[in-house]
């Protein structure tokens, strides 16, 4: 769908303008991700300033878009069900920093995946409207804020960037690369535990047991679309848990 005419962002949400591009870039291949990119910007916008007349006008505008989009996308499951919705978020978020860090790791440095890495940062910070942030997710935002700028900076200085993984040179807490390697591509390995579970006939379980089971599996399917084998594995593995146990 078209994207309605915003009013001018106002100073105060300086800081959505990346995020709000982001959903109009990506209104065409990507309406759910762009959905969830707008709410956000609702969402922070709310908490920083929506008494003053011109953020009450954007925050109004930006809430009648909101509610097109969502009447639009129909009983999109990635909208009605927000488990559903933070895995789509997430795998795109994950697809994009792969691509950007296997650019990196290869030596190919060029604008496409230093906004790759930059928007990969931004839908991380767009995954906090579903809850608190991952350990990992906020190592990866991390990461890829960093590298953007820093790849940027040695292309804009005519120097040659440094690919993969190095120390990071920040001011805040000076934690190096070894705790944020990115491996979102490691396998975990199977719960042993759960070759010796009951059979599902002996327990019993509840309709939220199967609708969370349910949850997890359709997380698992969302994950394998961007071929992310490790989410699948982790979302199968507590669906199975929770039905050949009754607990998570």
């Amino acid at each position: 769908m078209a994207a309605a005419a915003l009013p001018p962002l106002p100073a105060q949400f300086k800081s959505l303008q990346h995020h709000l591009r982001t959903a109009q870039e990506l209104d065409k291949r990507e309406p759910v991700v762009a959905y969830y990119c707008r709410l956000y910007a609702m969402q922070t916008g709310m908490k920083l300033d929506s008494k003053t007349p011109e953020c009450r006008k954007f925050l109004s505008k930006l809430m009648d878009h909101l509610e097109a989009m969502k009447k639009h996308l129909g009983d999109n499951e990635a909208i009605t069900q927000e488990i559903v919705g933070c895995a789509h978020v997430e795998n795109y978020a994950l697809k994009m920093f792969l691509y950007a860090d296997n650019e990196d790791r290869a030596g190919r440095f060029h604008k496409n995946m230093i906004k790759s890495f930059y928007t990969a940062s931004l839908l991380i910070d767009v995954l906090s409207v579903f809850g608190e942030l991952t350990e990992e997710n906020v190592q990866h935002r991390k990461y890829a804020r960093w590298k953007a700028a820093y790849i940027h900076n040695c292309l804009k200085n005519g120097e040659t960037p440094q690919p993969g993984p190095i120390g990071m040179e920040e001011e805040d807490d000076g934690v190096t690369s070894d705790p944020i390697q990115p491996t979102p591509q490691n396998i975990p390995a199977v719960d042993s535990s759960l070759y010796n579970a009951p059979s599902a006939g002996e327990i019993r379980l509840t309709p939220e047991d199967f609708a969370r089971a349910q949850k997890y599996c359709k997380y698992a399917g969302s994950a394998l679309q961007y071929e992310d084998v490790s989410t699948a594995v982790q979302n199968l593995q507590k669906a199975l848990k929770l039905l050949t146990t009754g607990r998570e």
